[in-house]
């Protein structure tokens, strides 16, 4: 049983990783820490976690704990990231793990010099469906494909909301922009070329709020909006010449709908839905993350998302600014 600690007691570890990590069947939450120590203490009651800590500082230098979950501000991932591998403790980093592909380049010399596991924590690519989309496309059941269409949307105008805080890593591409490029490259294993974008930034809190892109993979395109402040919606098809996959709850599975994707044939005579039911993507993480730390090459036997692919995920939207403020398709 790997023994977790808990970096912060940010809203998304309280409300899916904690619970998520409680459900696995080889992991247990040993501490948590905060700077408010009450603040940790009051978490660590309500979840029945043994230890807690008054500074992140004091939990890495803890013998209690193998492995560090960070939910932090995006601004302080990376540098969390490498004081936790500088102690010897495996890292799951909320997305992004950095707001820059460059800065990864630190992380991955933390993670070989230590000899950790780091991994940013996508959790949809732990996702069966995501597994099935990306078999349903290697086995050609939609011919070739030719375009990826996304949308990934939420309203939040929130001054305090880190989303809306430009210091500490907000705006729609850090948020949500980078969960229809990760899975994109994850069912093709295709990278991009080059994309071409509009970026638009809220004229009080600087982020951007709105973003649109059409990313050049050679073989087909993938067009995408993302918004902070457009009503709800999230959705992806995948469109081949002989069918298309339409996935039905793509990012937030579970939350929206029954998880589930349809596989409609060229002229929709016919139709395939494939069923994920009782799903929580999150404790698949969280149980693939700690049979990997098992592994003996902490990458062998088992999918992990690597930090090699995060930085090929941030360089595409490193690119998607580049392409908002110059007006150009810019190279990936």
């Amino acid at each position: 049983m790997l023994r977790w600690g808990i970096l912060s007691t940010a809203n998304i570890g309280i409300e899916q990783v904690i619970p998520a990590i409680l459900n696995s069947d080889n992991g247990i939450i040993s501490a948590i820490a905060s700077r408010d120590q009450a603040k940790a203490e009051k978490l660590a009651q309500r979840f029945n976690i043994q230890h807690w800590f008054g500074s992140y500082e004091a939990m890495l230098a803890s013998d209690l704990i193998d492995a560090v979950y960070i939910p932090l501000p995006t601004s302080m991932h990376v540098d969390w990231t490498i004081k936790a591998a500088n102690a010897g403790k495996h890292v799951l980093c909320e997305k992004p793990i950095s707001l820059h592909a460059d800065q990864i380049d630190a992380i991955m010399e933390a993670r070989d010099r230590n000899k950790v596991l780091i991994s940013e924590a996508f959790m949809v690519t732990y996702h069966p469906q995501w597994h099935k989309v990306r078999s349903l496309i290697a086995e050609g059941a939609i011919g070739t494909l030719k375009r990826v269409q996304a949308a990934f949307t939420y309203h939040n105008t929130d001054a305090e909301n880190m989303r809306n805080i430009l210091e500490l890593g907000g705006g729609a591409l850090p948020d949500i922009g980078v969960y229809p490029t990760v899975v994109t490259r994850f069912v093709t294993g295709k990278e991009p070329v080059q994309v071409s974008a509009k970026v638009e930034h809220d004229a009080t809190f600087k982020t951007d709020n709105y973003a649109s892109c059409r990313a050049d993979f050679g073989a087909f395109e993938m067009t995408m909006y993302v918004s902070t402040q457009m009503a709800l919606r999230q959705e992806i098809s995948f469109h081949g010449d002989e069918g298309w996959i339409e996935v039905a709850a793509p990012f937030n599975a579970g939350l929206y709908d029954a998880d589930f994707i349809t596989l409609y044939n060229e002229d929709h005579s016919q139709a395939q839905l494939f069923k994920f039911p009782g799903v929580n993507q999150y404790t698949l993480q969280a149980e693939a993350f700690v049979r990997a730390v098992a592994s003996s090459d902490l990458m062998g036997a088992e999918e992990i998302f690597t930090l090699e692919s995060s930085k090929n995920n941030q360089k595409l939207i490193d690119a998607i600014y580049r392409a908002g403020d110059s007006g150009q398709w810019e190279a990936v």
